[in-house]
């Protein structure tokens, strides 16, 4: 599924088991993870909220963040790319990818197109395995 913000999968696994598969397949399309926030413990920590399991994945393609970075240095406040995954109300699990054609949109640089494409091809790649399962 595609939403103006992002590409999404749900899917009929544990929370943590999809965290794990999402990481593994982030990195067979070149992605490694350098960020990781759990929403829940912060909210719970900060405001003493509850909040279902939600976590934020911090995702970056070293090679694609240089391009795209020798295009437009102030992209560095768009990256990494996240990725968020959390529990629904019906006990499944949602995956949501940044979608990064939406997110470099913002940016007026056409250098920009095609490192953006390659970026949302590769994250597809992941959507689809997940998906897949």
């Amino acid at each position: 599924m595609t939403t103006n913000l992002g590409l999404h999968a749900t899917l009929d696994i544990s929370y943590e088991q999809a965290i794990e598969q999402v990481t593994i397949a982030l990195k067979e399309q070149g992605f490694g993870v350098l960020t990781e926030i759990d929403v829940k413990a912060t909210l719970k920590k900060k405001i003493d909220a509850d909040f279902r399991r939600y976590v934020i994945l911090g995702a970056c393609n070293p090679n694609l963040a240089h391009k795209a970075l020798q295009a437009e240095l102030d992209l560095g406040l768009l990256l990494p790319c996240n990725v968020i995954v959390y529990e629904t109300d019906t006990g499944q699990t949602t995956v949501g990818i940044v979608d990064p054609i939406s997110m470099l949109g913002v940016v007026e640089n056409e250098e920009l197109a095609p490192v953006a494409s390659e970026a949302r091809r590769r994250l597809e790649k992941v959507i689809d395995k997940l998906a897949g399962q």
